[in-house]
């Protein structure tokens, strides 16, 4: 016997249970029979249009991506923002503070949403150990059970605002991160953690959540470049990326060194994807998942070429929705019981079991249909903003985060430059007899034999901000000039950040300088190349002029920092 009927526009088959259509013939109210434990071996379909398998995909993908990005937060928070940091957020939380009027209120809340605001200022490393350890272990839970219910996901997302809104620098993955956090809040029940929980049932309004915040990411990210630099216009800009890009990886170094005709391919390919097949979302079903296997595909070819932090494995985090449970059943062979479970379900649901909802399936369509007229209205400015000759990228238009705005190398740097610390034990930094030793980050390029590092989905936070601070001067960012005077005084909490300390079991150094270069991968066959180096480099001039704790004593008063070494 078999029963047949459209579900989502398609139509499948697949055999009911006698002893369920024997239950229904009699009018009771027993559960479907046992159905075995791997339906692929029986020929069992499974309906599209549901979302039980999707949910846990996303709930896993969310979670991997917090893990990762409290992981960045525990080992690198205390020396950016903490007691000893270069930008202390107790500095920044009393700023704010005295801004709003002096007092821990709404206000305080609403300009920095932060449970920071309810903790001991006394030891804000503890409590920013705390929060990310706190957040480690949540997310872990998350990852590898496959489930969450909407206190866990909401806790996640309490605590990494905590972090993002205090860190003072704020990227552009962070509030997707936030975003993509938000909706998973309401893809779970209020207190189950069972994965496939019966009374809770995926909603589609937000399975939809989660492909509207796809498209408006590849529309903005797509939109920004051809606004933008000519490069995208004239199809040029690959032939600049993978060179100047903020953390090159290996494979950048070959992928840079592609022909014209390749670089020209991929830049009219990521035009299509970002600017064309973000609309295949709303053409059905298979135009849906189209969409979602070439944005992954896209992400992936960009994790491959690239250290962009954990931007491109968030990005796939969206796309997922685009798949329902008939697309993501080969995920599951190995948990015959998820793919039992679903089966049982769609089987009651075809044969008329369902149950009546309950007053708690009521209160949850409510809460449902309100998170689609919030995102729908926090979605205005934002698709105002996509539409205008002025776009902005990477905006938030309310405080907590929940719809954004996005958008990526709008311009393309089209030669690399690097700042490079150096440091002497000379008494006096002139003269062409003083010896000026380098020091080496953990990732970004300097020394000109070392291979671009893959670290990706992980990512060193001062590694990318001195690629920002390349293309200024250090009076537009003065914790360049910080950094220097804690190297002056051997500071092991900003040396834990860097790759290589020349200095290391000797005396302190008496002067520090930033030099300012140009740097561009060798060329195949090229002498430099076949001495091993990957790099070759042009000094431009100084970045800032040697500097010594003397020297930077007013400057650091006047700023209220900490003298080096006083800690």
């Amino acid at each position: 016997t078999h029963h047949h009927g459209p579900v989502d526009g398609a139509s499948l088959s697949y055999p009911l249970p006698l002893c369920t259509l024997d239950a229904r013939r009699e009018g009771s109210s027993q559960l479907p029979c046992p159905v075995h434990s791997d339906p692929a071996s029986v020929g069992v379909s499974l309906q599209t249009g549901t979302y039980w398998l999707t949910r846990i995909v996303l709930l896993r993908a969310i979670a991997f991506i917090y893990f990762v990005a409290f992981t960045v937060a525990y080992n690198q928070n205390k020396q950016l923002i903490g007691e000893k940091g270069l930008m202390p957020c107790k500095d920044y939380l009393r700023s704010v503070k005295r801004y709003v009027g002096g007092k821990i209120g709404f206000a305080a809340l609403a300009y920095t949403p932060s449970v920071l605001w309810f903790m001991d200022w006394n030891d804000m490393d503890a409590n920013l150990d705390g929060i990310a350890l706190a957040g480690m272990a949540l997310s872990g839970f998350v990852l590898i059970m496959g489930s969450a219910n909407m206190i866990i996901m909401g806790v996640l997302w309490i605590l990494y605002h905590s972090i993002v809104n205090v860190g003072q620098l704020c990227a552009g993955w962070e509030s997707q991160l936030l975003e993509s956090g938000f909706l998973g809040i309401f893809l779970c029940p209020l207190w189950s953690l069972s994965p496939m929980p019966r009374c809770c049932p995926p909603s589609l309004v937000s399975i939809w959540t989660f492909r509207w915040l796809i498209v408006r990411i590849m529309l903005g990210a797509g939109l920004i470049k051809i606004r933008g630099d000519r490069c995208w216009r004239e199809l040029t800009c690959m032939d600049y990326h993978y060179e100047t890009q903020p953390v090159p990886n290996p494979m950048s170094y070959y992928m840079h060194r592609s022909p014209w005709w390749f670089h020209r391919f991929e830049t009219l390919s990521n035009h299509f994807i970002e600017l064309v097949v973000p609309f295949f979302t709303f053409m059905g079903r298979r135009m849906c998942m189209l969409n979602g296997v070439l944005q992954i595909l896209f992400q992936v070819v960009l994790i491959i070429s690239g250290n962009l932090s954990f931007l491109n494995w968030l990005t796939i985090v969206p796309s997922l929705a685009c798949f329902d449970d008939a697309a993501l059943a080969f995920l599951f062979r190995r948990s015959g019981r998820a793919r039992q479970t679903l089966l049982q379900i769609q089987t009651e649901e075809a044969s008329g079991l369902k149950p009546p909802p309950s007053k708690g399936m009521l209160i949850r369509r409510v809460l449902n249909a309100s998170l689609g007229i919030l995102i729908a209205y926090l979605s205005v400015p934002v698709v105002m903003n996509l539409l205008s000759s002025r776009q902005m990228m990477n905006t938030s238009f309310d405080p907590l985060r929940i719809v954004n705005t996005y958008g990526a190398f709008g311009s393309v740097t089209k030669e690399r430059t690097e700042v490079v610390f150096q440091g002497t034990l000379s008494v006096n930094h002139t003269g062409e007899e003083v010896l000026w030793e380098e020091y080496e980050f953990l990732c970004k390029p300097g020394a000109l034999d070392r291979r671009p590092c893959l670290i990706s989905p992980y990512h060193y936070r001062l590694d990318w901000l001195m690629w920002f601070a390349a293309f200024q001067t250090y009076e537009q960012s003065e914790w360049v000039i910080h950094i220097a005077g804690r190297l002056l005084a051997n500071d092991s909490t900003i040396l834990s950040l860097m790759g290589h300390n020349p200095f290391q079991n000797r005396e302190k150094p008496r002067w520090i300088r930033g030099e300012h270069f140009r740097y561009k991968f060798t060329r195949s066959g090229s002498s430099s190349a076949g001495q091993g180096k990957w790099w070759v480099r042009k000094r431009i001039g100084p970045f800032f002029p040697p500097v010594n704790l003397d020297s930077l004593r007013s400057y650091f008063q006047s700023r209220s920092w900490p003298l080096p070494g006083s800690y």
